[in-house]
Formats: C-alpha cells, structure tokens, sequence
C-alpha cells in the first residue's frame, strides 16, 4: 500500500468540498452534515425533513426563502435563526440538494403531563397559573430553559417567604411520539424562624412600643397562629415603612433608618434582624393654610382639616385631613379631587409649617353603571341596590353604599364586590363605574343528606334557592322526615314586589312532630299553617315587617308519661286542638358589611307576635335579638350576641271543673271523667290554664344556643307519674348570650372559620323566676363552614357553670342536674 502525504490528503479534501454539489449550515456548536460552499444559487424547491407534529407549512410561514430566491451563506443563517426563534425546534440544519434546499429540523417533544408534588406553602393553582405564563404547561412544547427558569422563580418565590431550605427538583420522563412528563418536586422545608429583632438608635421609645404593630416578630407562644416569627422581604419591607411612619407620626420629621441587616444561621432555620436609626428632634405644627380651588367655603374645607397650629406634627394627621378633604368633594361630584399637603421646615426652630393645596378637578357624571361577574344574577337584581345612578354627580359615598348592599344580598363571595372608576375615552367630565363581582352558590339541592346529634340522620329532599333563577328572588320546596319529624313546606319571598323595596312573601307548611324524641316533654303534635309577611323599608338600615297567619295545632298527650302541667293545660280547654289567627308587627336594623361572614357592623331585631282575639289560645311573645361584630385586627374579629324572648297570655285564665275516679294502687292514675256522675264516688278538681301555652315556650341548649348542654335541654323540668326521667318543659322567659371571637386568617377559605366563644343563657317558667345565678355558662372552640352538601357546623365545648346530679346520704339521686355534651355537630341543611 503506498502511503500518501498529509498535505496531499489536505488538497483532495479541499478539492472534493469546492466541487461538491452539497452543502449545508448550522448554528455554532451544531454538528455540520458537509461543508459550506462559498457560492450562491437558485431555489427551485425546499423539502423539510423531520417533522412530526407540526406542519410543513407552519414552517414555510416563519421561512425568509422562498421558491426561486438566491441563497448564499448569509440567507442560510437568516433562515436557521427565525426557525429557532419559533421555539418549535430543538436543532435547525439547511443543506442543499442540486437546487433544492433541504432543511433538517428535530422538534422540541411536547409536554404530556405537568405534575406538582410537595407544595403546600402554594397552592397547585396559583403555581400552575405562574408556570403557563412562564411557558411550561400540558400541550405546550417543552423548553429546557423555561425549565430552569420555573426553578430559579420559585426558589426565589419560597425564599421570599422565609424558606431558605426548599428544594426544587425537575425530572422529565421521554415518552414515545416525541413526548414527555415533566415533574417538579418540592421539598418546601420549614420556613426560618425570626430569633432576635433589634434597633440600634432608639432611645425616646422602647422596642416593644416600636415594634408592636409589626408584622414581623420574634417567636414566641402565639406564633403558631400569627405566624409572625416567619422571615419575609415583603413583610419586613413593609414594618420598615410602619418603623418610619411610627416617628413621623410622633413628629420626628428628620428620623431616618440608616443601616437594615438580615443574618441567617448556618443551617438556615434562624433569621436575626438589625436595624439602625436615627430619631432626631421632635417637630410642631407653627402654621396650617388651605389653599387652591376649594369648591366649597374655605371655612367648610378647614373643619376637615385635624392638624393644628401648636400641636405635635402628625403624617397620620396629615393624611387622615387629606382624605377627609378628597372625601367631601367626591361626595359632590369631584371625583378626581386632590390634596397635595406641602410641609415647610423649619429646623431651627424645629417647626413646620404647612400648605394644603386643594385641586379639585373637574367635576364629573356617572355615565354608565357596569356589573362583570354576575353569570347567573340579572343586572336588574344589582342595579336596584344601587345608591349612585347613572346620569347623576359622582358620589363616593353612595358608590360605598352600593357596593356595601351588594356584599349583603348573599349572592357573592365574601369581600368578593370591587369597584373600578374608569375615566370615559374623549371626556374628562364623565366616568363608567364597574362593579366587580364574584358569584356563590346561593342555592342547593339536598337530597337524603343530613345529620345532627339531635335529629339523627335526615332524609329529605329540598330544593333552595336564594337568587331564584337569577331574580333576587328567595323560593324554598322541602319535604323531609327525621327520628321526631316529618315536614313538608313552601316558601317564596320577592324582596322587591314594589320599586320602592317592599317584600311580599309567602310560608306554607305542614308537620307532624314528636317531642319525645326532641329533647323535649312527651307529646306529639300535628299542625299546619299558612303565613303572608311583608316587608318595608324606612332607611338604609331600618326596615319593618309584618306578618298575618292562620294555624292548627292538634295535639295528643299521654297521661302518666306527659308531664301532669301539661295534660291540665289541654284539659282546661277541653280540646286538643288549638286554632289561631296570628299576627306579627317586627322592626329590624342591619348595618353589617356581609351577609355570610361580616366583620363589622350591627344586627338586632324586635318582634311582637300575638293570636287574635278568637283563636283558641289567646297570648304574645315578644322576642330581642342582638348581634354587633367588632373588628379587633385583620386576624380577630369580636361578635357580642343576645337573645331576650318572653310570652304570656292576655284576657282572663281559662278554668275547668272537672271529675276524677278515685285513684287505687292499681290504678294511681285514672281518666277524668266530664260531665261528672253525682252518683260515683269521684272527687272534683278545679283546673287552669294561663301563661304562655307549653307549646309556644321557649328553649334553650344546643348547637344554636348554649353550646355544651344538650339541645332544648335547659330550664324548668317536670317528671310524670309513670316516667324514670325529667322532661324539660321550656320556659315563658329566654335569655341566651355569647362572646365570640373568630379567627378569619386561621384558615385560607373564605367559605370556613374557626372561633372561641363563651356562651351563656337559660330559660325560666315566667318573669318573677328569673335569678341571674341559674345562667348557664360554657366556653370552648368552634368550625363552621359553607361546604358543598349544606352548613357543617362543629364546636366543643366546657360547661363552666352548671347543675349538677344531687344525691341523697345513701347515694340516691334526689334531683338530676344539667345534660351536658361537649362535642355537637350538625351537617347538611339547617332544620
């Protein structure tokens, strides 16, 4: 074999290559398939190779070259660069066949599956909302980069929430068909503890008074809850804002924060915080002066204003005479008022004088009122609960009103309702007010579903709706049957029957109750009733109501098992069926800020409610009911609630005479006899019956009253001849009460809350029985939440004040005290 010379390899090679008809080019760092030729020519046809999911003519759109352009070297590199650019391909290769360009691609797979595991810091939603806008979702075509850049984000992102610990790990699975699942693992880890704050430089106010409405903390025994002692940028960045309005608000105008270090131990679970300040001197007021277009009387304008000559200057202050301003001039129309407060300072004297230059803006119209959320809610439904109208000055007042009377229909969300004031295009004296809204459900079928310690397991079949058919409108069908009750029942109420807000409503109802099973003295009753009520405004918050009804109640007792007051009572009568005609006079005030879950705001409500003269029984009851919540902070609300309920009848007692047999050992108990047998030997005994009827009294205990005693069973009791136990009878006088404090950040659900509460309360015979010694009291823990199958409602609590068994010498049971049940829940539809 003859060996040839390097250089003679060199020359063919470079001989071979310039004669060569093909040629081709790739990105730098892309493997060539031959040589580039240095000449140019003609395209006659282009063929794409390597395709599979998408289509040759997706890239003969994004392809600078066409059929019969000149190509030469630099076209070849045009082109290859708007193919990558479509981020459709992982490698681009043009080479040449005779005149034909050939263009090599290999695509990038698509993602089959994106999965999520570990997170619970974020929620799986939220990620996979971020992670598509980045471009990485199911469908979409995988990127490597975008990738590594989802890594980076959410590092940063959990970083930001004090998680220096999290691991991010993404694994991508190749399918076949050019596919692939990808899988991002988090390991969140615990998020670091904040061990030390400390200020240098503070020596007018101690730390504590500095720091105590800080959002970030040192761990201590409440952080479990506040979850103060976790590190985040945000939040530190916003107590530095507080740490700065907290002396500016104290007068220290030249307080500045001149050095913020955050140290993190060497296992990363331990955050220290240190910041230096500068206080400096405290300034005055020395003057205040309202300038510019008022609008209004200068003197009116300057009663807005809080800070005065003399006084410790105030940013607070400052900004509170600001919006009082702006306030009063949106309410007539001056939407876009301003107040720009210019302070002068004087440090010589340490004083500041301050110039409040009003500029009112134009005056503006409400051009249009616009409603985006409500799919089911008809615009008429909303308009009507408007307070600002189109055609009409700006009002931010009643755009405030509105937006409140919205919130409490029930029909959104709570904190869903939002307002946007859009200028109009080519006007600057007209705006469009958007009300954004975001709807519940406002209605539910339940079928066969519910359950409570009480009632037992329900079967029913109920049909309501809160915003019939997107009407406004409240309609309710039920047919139901538990352990002490069958119930079946109609209810319609339109709350605009006239434009002005009178109600017109409707209550039919038919049932069949068994009080033995109810916690209650043992008799069964079957009633029926048929009920009109209306509805009327008077103010905002002030409305009254009244109600007309007709009803019949028949009722069977069981001598020797129903407690003896009770047979006497329906023996008075001499009949066991009571008709009534019934009326109901009620006036309400509700000023809370929600319908499902207010934080501020008051309820109370009076109602007297009587039988005509005519009906069987003649009596009235009067009933208060009280409920203000008290916004303590963003994470605690107080709610104060009470409940006064009293009856009695009116006219004279109805009285009996009636006969006995005489009662035997065998027989302790006999039959009355009516009309009586002079001839036997009978006794005769004169029976009344006055007060309220036991079948109207009130009740208390329970999940609805004294959480911690069982339902219905506080107050008087009476034990029949034949019967083991006490039966509770209810009482003429109900007094139940509860403080209440909920916990709206505890949980991340707008449709669930957790509370404590200390509940108190009794019922009493009559009035003149009434001892405040004998109120029950409990405390303990609560959840409610709105779940999809109805209101589940769980609490437990400690009877602290209660009557308990007394026993005689020799361990007898003399009297039995109170029937306690610390855990009590119900779920499913209210009964």
């Amino acid at each position: 074999m003859t060996r040839i010379p390097s250089r003679r390899l060199l020359a063919l090679a470079l001989t071979a290559a310039i004669s060569s008809p093909a040629w081709a080019q790739t990105l730098p760092g892309m493997p060539p398939v031959a040589q580039a030729a240095p000449g140019a020519f003609t395209v006659s046809d282009i063929r794409v190779d390597g395709l599979q999911r998408i289509g040759a003519g997706t890239v003969f759109t994004y392809l600078p070259v066409e059929r019969g352009d000149t190509v030469d070297q630099a076209r070849v590199g045009e082109a290859i660069r708007a193919l990558y650019r479509t981020g459709f391909f992982e490698d681009v290769q043009v080479g040449r066949q005779g005149d034909i360009l050939v263009i090599t691609v290999t695509e990038r797979p698509a993602i089959n599956r994106l999965t999520l595991t570990g997170n619970r810091d974020i929620r799986t939603e939220d990620l996979q909302r971020g992670l598509q806008d980045i471009g990485l979702s199911e469908g979409d075509t995988f990127d490597r980069l975008a990738l590594d850049r989802v890594t980076q984000e959410l590092t940063r992102q959990y970083n930001n929430r004090g998680k220096y610990n999290v691991s991010i790990v993404p694994t991508v699975s190749q399918l076949d068909r050019n596919r692939v699942d990808v899988t991002i693992a988090i390991d969140e880890g615990k998020a670091a503890k904040i061990r030390h704050i400390n200020l240098i430089g503070n020596e007018i106010y101690d730390q504590d008074t500095i720091t105590d409405n800080w959002e970030s903390g040192e761990s201590n025994w409440l952080s479990w809850y506040r979850r103060d002692d976790q590190y985040s940028r945000e939040r530190l960045s916003g107590d530095l804002e507080k740490l700065n309005n907290f002396y500016l608000d104290r007068g220290h105008v030249d307080f500045s924060v001149d050095s913020t270090e955050v140290s993190i131990s060497p296992n990363r679970s331990d955050m220290y915080i240190t910041a230096g300040v500068t206080e400096g001197e405290v300034y005055t007021v020395s003057d205040v002066e309202v300038t510019g277009d008022t609008i209004l009387p200068k003197e009116q304008i300057e009663e807005r204003v809080f800070i005065r000559e003399g006084m410790t200057f105030s940013r607070a202050l400052l900004e509170l005479s600001s919006d009082a301003i702006i306030a009063t001039l949106s309410n007539i129309g001056y939407a876009f008022a301003q107040v720009n407060p210019i302070p002068e300072v004087n440090r010589e004297d340490r004083t500041v004088s301050i110039n409040m230059q009003v500029v009112p803006g134009p005056r503006v119209n409400v051009r249009r009122i616009l409603f985006r959320g409500n799919t089911r809610t008809a615009d008429e439904v909303l308009r009507r609960e408007m307070r600002q109208f189109e055609g009409s000055w700006f009002s931010q007042a009643a755009i405030d009103r509105s937006r409140v009377r919205l919130q409490r229909l029930g029909f959104f969300e709570s904190g869903s309702v939002n307002v946007e004031t859009q200028p109009v295009p080519g006007s600057d004296d007209e705006v469009d007010v958007v009300f954004n809204v975001t709807e519940t459900t406002s209605g539910s079928f339940v079928f066969g579903l519910g359950y409570s310690q009480l009632a037992g397991i329900t079967t029913s079949v109920q049909l309501s709706q809160n915003n019939f058919l997107g009407s406004g409108n409240r309609m309710s069908i039920e047919a139901s049957r538990n352990t002490y009750m069958q119930r079946y029942s109609f209810s319609y109420v339109n709350p605009y029957f006239t434009d002005d807000g009178v109600s017109l409503g409707y209550n039919l109802w038919w049932r069949e109750f068994d009080n033995s099973e109810f916690n209650t003295a043992q008799y069964s009753s079957t009633s029926a009733a048929g009920q009109a009520f209306f509805g009327v405004p008077i103010t905002e918050n002030d409305s009254i109501s009244v109600m007309f009804g007709i009803d019949r109640n028949e009722i069977n007792t069981f001598r020797g098992f129903t407690p003896d007051s009770i047979v006497d009572y329906i023996d008075a009568f001499g009949s066991r069926t009571f008709h009534a005609w019934r009326a109901e006079i009620g006036w309400a005030r509700d000023s809370r800020n929600d319908f499902l879950q207010p934080t501020r705001g008051t309820y109370q409500r009076i109602a007297l409610e009587t039988t005509l003269p005519g009906s069987t029984a003649e009596f009235y009851k009067i009933n208060y009911e009280f409920s203000r919540y008290w916004p303590i902070s963003r994470a605690l609300v107080l709610n104060t609630r009470a409940e006064v309920g009293y009856g009695d009848s009116y006219g004279d007692d109805v009285v009996r005479n009636i006969c006995w047999t005489q009662p035997t050992e065998a027989n302790p108990n006999p039959p009355a006899s009516d009309p009586c047998d002079p001839s036997s030997p009978d006794y005769q005994r004169t029976i009344t019956a006055s007060g309220l009827p036991f079948f109207e009294n009130f009740y208390a205990g329970g999940t609805r009253s004294v959480r911690g005693f069982r339902d219905n069973t506080l107050g008087p009791r009476e034990r029949p001849p034949l019967s083991s136990f006490d039966q509770p009878l209810g009482g003429a006088l109900k007094t139940v009460g509860s403080l209440e404090m909920y916990f709206p950040t505890l949980l991340d659900s707008p449709a669930a809350r957790i509370s404590a509460f200390v509940d108190f309360g009794n019922v009493y015979r009559d009035f003149d029985a009434f001892e405040a010694k004998d109120l029950r009291i409990s405390a303990g823990v609560a959840l409610m939440w709105r779940a999809p199958v109805g209101p589940i409602s769980i609490s437990y609590a400690f009877p602290l004040d209660y009557q308990r068994d007394v026993h005689g010498g020799a361990g007898d049971l003399i009297r039995r005290g109170d029937e306690t049940e610390r855990l009590q829940f119900t779920f499913g539809g209210a009964f």
